[in-house]
């Protein structure tokens, strides 16, 4: 997700025509910014449960 998002943000920036201030400047611009403002921050959600998941699971195996 997190992925995904950070790669719609940077086509947005170098091929998609970019954004300014009043948003991105094509029909695909505006897709690909929709895209990355999901999936960035849903993503680093993800991402920071995961890592939650993975720290818990791997003290829990040093213990037992």
């Amino acid at each position: 997700m997190v992925g995904a998002g950070l790669l719609a943000a940077l086509l947005l920036e170098t091929t998609l025509g970019g954004f300014s201030r009043t948003g991105a400047s094509t029909n695909t611009g505006w897709f690909a910014l929709i895209v990355a403002l999901m999936c960035i921050p849903f993503g680093g959600l993800l991402l920071t449960l995961g890592v939650a998941k993975w720290l818990r699971n791997r003290t829990l195996l040093r213990r037992g």
